[in-house]
């Protein structure tokens, strides 16, 4: 049962999660428990969280397109593959278990955490990318749009590194880019969750609000001060997701 002192913890965690997705992902690591806490049903909980984070990764990505940190003519092919591959992982979520996925990612996630400390120049300068844009747009649309829509968590971070590593942007550049996308992915697998009656409109739209002005907070500080801002964020978020993961996998699933 939601109380009305629920509201607004969640109108302030999503504010929150909003301006941590805005800067380096990893927002739904506030939103998720707070909605479960409150005693929505799981199923109810995804599908309500994608429903807000709509709105922070439209918000975020409004800020990048206007500050010039994004190209929308590289942006579309992009956008356009993730929300197929999205929607794609959304159905899968529904026939496949998601097991093997929770044993992988939380090494894969070590080892971009790993490549971020180890190379503290990464993405502070651009650099010639080894990819063209229309097959990065469908190899890893596809790829981390199906991600998303099955499982989620650090798909930010895998997306900037995917623009830092593939084609050569820097961190600010990258972070721009990764907004799109997220919202691209959010919004394939929103319809889903519609689809399927697992959203709460008003809770949604409440967070979603919170969303929007985090979002627009952390964007705006993305551009005025750089990379450099994104970095230590990025160590922070992708550390927290890595051990989220290890511990919710081998630790707590063992026993």
């Amino acid at each position: 049962m939601i109380h009305w002192w629920h509201y607004p913890a969640l109108f302030l965690t999503s504010l929150a999660a909003g301006f941590v997705d805005a800067v380096a992902g990893g927002g739904g690591l506030l939103t998720l428990p707070v909605l479960l806490a409150t005693g929505v049903s799981a199923p109810m909980a995804l599908g309500t969280n994608k429903l807000q984070s709509s709105f922070g990764s439209a918000s975020a990505s409004r800020v990048y397109l206007r500050a010039g940190a994004v190209q929308w003519r590289d942006c579309v092919a992009g956008a356009i593959w993730t929300f197929i591959g999205a929607g794609c992982g959304a159905l899968a979520v529904q026939r496949l278990d998601p097991e093997l996925l929770k044993t992988i990612i939380p090494f894969l996630l070590a080892g971009v955490l790993v490549l971020i400390l180890a190379k503290p120049n990464l993405g502070k300068d651009e650099r010639k990318p080894l990819l063209s844009v229309p097959a990065f747009s469908v190899l890893f649309g596809l790829a981390l749009g199906f991600y998303d829509g099955f499982f989620g968590p650090g798909t930010g971070t895998f997306w900037a590194m995917a623009y830092v590593l593939a084609l050569g942007y820097d961190l600010r550049r990258a972070t721009g880019h990764t907004k799109v996308m997220n919202f691209a992915s959010n919004f394939s697998s929103l319809l889903f969750f519609m689809a399927g009656g697992k959203v709460y409109y008003g809770i949604g739209l409440l967070m979603g609000a919170g969303q929007f002005v985090g979002g627009r907070l952390g964007s705006k500080m993305v551009v005025a001060r750089g990379a450099g801002f994104v970095r230590p964020m990025l160590v922070v978020v992708a550390s927290a997701i890595t051990l989220k993961l290890f511990w919710a996998r081998f630790v707590a699933g063992a026993r």
